[in-house]
């Protein structure tokens, strides 16, 4: 098992964060794109490497994704419409994603086994995620979905 952290640069223009491992190694940085319309996140390897591209649909009732991974694989995200619990609907197959009455933690599965969990640190300057990995393979995928649900929560945030 592997834990990564994404934490959010406070004071910067757009909205900027960063992915280390462990030991506070560098894996990833991630940018957001600033007043641009649709909304996009660049993610990249601490070397420069594309990872993914996620972009914001601009009309849709409900909020909805696109990510592109550096594979050219796309994979959709939307939030479904629930009452109680949130849940996101993923076009990867038997990728699921659930999260807790305050949308602050994820449990990812494929084929109903846990591939990741996601638990939203409280007491943080900014914004910081603890992904725990149980299977590496979807690292860079699990990465980009938290992204996308967090720049869905901050949507909501901003709107109440």
């Amino acid at each position: 098992m592997k834990t990564l952290y994404m934490k959010q640069k406070v004071f910067s223009i757009g909205e900027k964060f960063s992915v280390t491992d462990e030991y506070q190694r560098p894996l990833y940085a991630i940018e957001g794109s600033f007043l641009k319309i649709p909304k996009e996140f660049r993610i990249t390897t601490t070397d420069g490497q594309s990872v993914a591209r996620i972009q914001k649909k601009v009309f849709s009732f409900l909020p909805t994704f696109y990510v592109e991974l550096a594979d050219r694989q796309t994979i959709e995200i939307k939030k479904e419409l629930t009452f109680i619990k949130p849940k996101y609907t993923i076009s990867m197959k038997d990728l699921h994603v659930t999260g807790d009455w305050w949308d602050m933690n994820f449990q990812v599965t494929k084929d109903q086994k846990t591939i990741a969990t996601i638990e939203k640190k409280w007491v943080s300057w900014g914004d910081t995620y603890a992904i725990k990995m149980m299977d590496e393979a979807f690292e860079q995928t699990i990465v980009s979905l938290v992204v996308a649900i967090d720049c869905v929560k901050a949507a909501e945030r901003n709107n109440s």
